[in-house]
Order: structure tokens, then C-alpha cells, then sequence
């Protein structure tokens, strides 16, 4: 008698736990054809326009493709000396770059530019821009010979993005394209190619350790409103200094930015070829003279506004592991 009502609690402990595996089996079917059926609902009313009142969002997919605004594209301010075939070259390449709306020539040389080069300069910007939309060329002429010149505020740019570049330096527009797409995630942020670090005791370092404190404005992206916060609010005793040492105003604009955000910049990983054969980094004491920069800087600041990171931006379409 014993042994038969074991039996009988076993087979219905047994029938209950088929029971509870088979609801639960049937509650997470439901569930799978809820989340089906809500997508399909999604998908069935999304409108022609590419809008969906389901999700909350009425915004047409083309007007994410801002490439035609301002917003969508950049303006180059590229520094440039007494090196006319390196001159030629930049403009040639970055005139073929997708997004790019116009280019900006700081000139700083006690004669202006001569015609031949204007002419040479402006066929080569036709010849190489590209989708039929003409990229604009622009001589920015300046009367004194001042590193200050390549941020001062410059009222014919029609873009928020601003392209610092080196007449001898050299990337991909996939590269750069890519950059820019980074600074429109952060615009208040630099986002450049070559990172630099400062040190505790605020001495200057070329960047080794994996952290970084600024990107170098020999290549870097950054909102043109920072043209106007340089010309305007930059102590006059830095731009004083950097003109007579002709040197450091990269790092007084990354004191400026990193001074207003209170954030890092971003460095983006990115090929570069250098297609000049000297600078000024190449002269003897560079880094003291950097080092010294750093500590002028840091008193008329009042402080270290610079901040470190070790954030690295990498186009994952190039690369498998990064």
C-alpha cells in the first residue's frame, strides 16, 4: 500500500513538473511572438518618409545625411611658409576629399601671393574636387609674420568645423573623413592625429606612454568658435611670447579648449606622411623650448587646465583588433 502511493506522489510530482516546464516553455513562446509582432508593428508603420510614430521618432532618414549644411561639412585652415611645391601637393589631395567645403591659407609672408600661384592653386581645386561641388580656396592675408595667425577669427568660414593642418603633413581622406566624424560626436573637443603629453611637474613630453593631455593643432579638427576665444580672450602675454619664440601656439590653443570643456581631447589613430624634410622640431633645445611654454602658460592660466586620457578613436572598417 505504502509502496503504491509512493508511486502515485512520484508520478504526480513528475506530472507537475511537466506541467510547470511546459507553461514555461509556452509563457517564453509568447513572449518571443510579442517581440516579433511589435517589430513587424514597428516596420509595418514606418512611413514612406522613413518615420516611425511607434518608436517616438518622426524624423526623416534623409535629413540625417547633413552633407549639403554646414554642420555636415569642414573648412581647412592650413599654415603654410615659403614652400610653395609642398603647398601644391596638400591642396591637391585634400581638394578630393568628400566633405570638405572649403580651404583657407594662412598667410603670413611679407609678400602676397603671386598670381601664377593663385591661378595654379585654384585649377588644381577644380581638377580635383569632386560630386560637382566646387571646393572654395581662400587666401587669408596677414600683415605681421605671427604663429598667432593660424587661429586668429576668420568671419568668411561657413562651417562649425575647423581642420588644422600643416602644409607638410599628409592624410588619407578616409582618414580624415573619419576624424571628422569623430569631432561631430564631441564638437566642443579637439580631435586630432598627433597626441602629446605634459607631465606632474608640467614639463613637455612626446607621447610614449599610451596617455595623452593634447593633440597638436598640426592636424586636428575643433569648433571655429575657438578662432574667435583665441583672438579675443587669449592673454596678450602668450600671444606676445609665441611670436617672439615662434613657437607653442599649438599648445596654447589646447590650454585654451581644455580650459573652456574642462575635458580631454581625442585622438584618432590615422596614417601620416610627411612630405616636408625639416621643421621646427627638428631644431636643437625643441623640447626645453616646449617644456618652457608649458610653464608660461600654466601661470598666466593660473593653473593646469590640461587633462589626460588614454581614449584612442579607430575606424573599425580598417581593422580586425584594435
Amino acid at each position: 500500500m505504502k509502496s503504491s502511493l509512493a508511486i502515485n506522489r512520484r508520478m504526480v510530482f513528475k506530472l507537475r513538473q511537466v506541467g510547470i516546464s511546459t507553461l514555461g516553455s509556452l509563457k517564453i513562446k509568447i513572449l518571443l511572438c510579442g517581440c516579433v509582432a511589435l517589430t513587424l508593428l514597428a516596420v509595418a508603420n514606418r512611413n514612406r518618409d522613413g518615420s516611425s510614430s511607434l518608436l517616438g521618432w518622426t524624423g526623416d532618414v534623409a535629413s540625417l545625411d547633413r552633407s549639403s549644411s554646414p554642420w555636415g561639412r569642414y573648412a581647412i585652415v592650413m599654415n603654410t611658409w615659403k614652400r610653395y611645391d609642398l603647398l601644391k601637393k596638400s591642396i591637391a589631395h585634400y581638394a578630393s576629399c568628400p566633405r570638405l567645403e572649403s580651404i583657407h591659407i594662412v598667410w603670413s609672408e611679407p609678400d602676397p601671393p603671386s598670381d601664377s600661384l593663385k591661378i595654379f592653386l585654384n585649377h588644381v581645386v577644380q581638377l580635383n574636387s569632386i560630386n560637382g561641388r566646387p571646393v572654395e580656396l581662400i587666401f587669408d592675408i596677414n600683415k605681421e609674420d605671427s604663429l598667432n595667425n593660424r587661429f586668429k577669427e576668420n568671419k568668411d568660414l561657413k562651417t562649425d568645423a575647423v581642420f588644422s593642418i600643416d602644409n607638410d603633413v599628409i592624410f588619407p581622406c578616409s582618414s580624415v573623413e573619419f576624424a571628422f566624424t569623430v569631432w561631430q560626436s564631441a564638437p566642443d573637443t579637439m580631435v586630432g592625429y598627433v597626441p602629446r603629453k605634459h607631465w606632474v611637474d608640467e614639463t613637455w613630453s612626446v607621447w610614449w606612454t599610451g596617455t595623452y593631455s593634447m593633440v597638436l593643432s598640426k592636424a586636428a579638427f575643433f569648433h571655429k568658435k575657438y578662432l574667435k576665444l583665441y583672438t579675443d580672450e587669449m592673454p596678450a602675454s602668450i600671444k606676445e611670447y609665441i611670436t617672439r619664440n615662434r613657437n607653442c601656439e599649438d599648445i596654447a590653443m589646447s590650454f585654451l579648449v581644455a580650459n573652456t570643456t574642462g575635458a580631454p581631447p581625442i585622438w584618432v589613430k590615422g596614417k601620416i606622411f610627411e612630405i616636408g624634410s625639416t621643421g621646427i622640431s627638428s631644431l636643437g633645445g625643441h623640447s626645453e623650448k616646449r617644456t618652457q611654454c608649458v610653464d608660461k602658460f600654466v601661470a598666466e592660466f593660473g593653473r593646469m587646465p590640461l587633462v589626460s586620457t588614454s581614449l584612442k578613436a579607430v575606424d573599425s572598417h580598417n581593422v580586425w583588433f584594435w
